[in-house]
C-alpha cells in the first residue's frame, strides 16, 4: 500500500495517526454515504455466457504440452474443442429443376 501511495506522490509521514477519539467517531461508510455503497458492484461482472465447470481426464502427455505454452493453455485447450466439435449440419434448400 506504501507503494501505491508513493506513486501517487502522497507523503505517508504527513498524514497524522488516527487516535482513540478519532476511531470512537468514526461510522460505517453504508451510513455516511448509502447511495454511493449501493452504486458500488463487487466482483466480476457477469458474463452473458457463462462458462460451466466439469471435470475432464486428459492424457499427461497433452496436458503437459498444452501447459508447456504458457499463459492461456485452458482456452487454447478450450479453442482446440471447439474446432473439433461435431457442428449441427445446416438444412440444404434443393433447386427445383426448371
Amino acid at each position: 500500500m506504501a507503494a501505491k501511495a508513493k506513486a501517487r506522490g502522497t507523503d505517508l509521514d504527513e498524514i497524522p495517526e488516527m487516535t482513540r477519539a478519532d476511531f470512537a467517531r468514526a461510522r460505517p461508510m453504508r451510513e455516511i454515504m448509502p447511495d454511493v455503497v449501493a452504486a458500488m458492484k463487487r466482483g466480476r461482472p457477469k458474463s452473458a455466457a457463462p462458462k460451466e465447470r466439469v471435470s475432464l481426464r486428459l492424457d499427461p502427455k497433452i496436458l503437459a504440452a498444452y501447459k508447456a505454452t504458457g499463459p492461456g493453455w485452458q482456452r487454447r485447450i478450450t479453442e482446440a474443442l471447439a474446432h473439433a466439435a461435431p457442428h449441427p449440419k445446416k438444412a440444404r434448400t434443393r433447386k427445383r429443376a426448371a
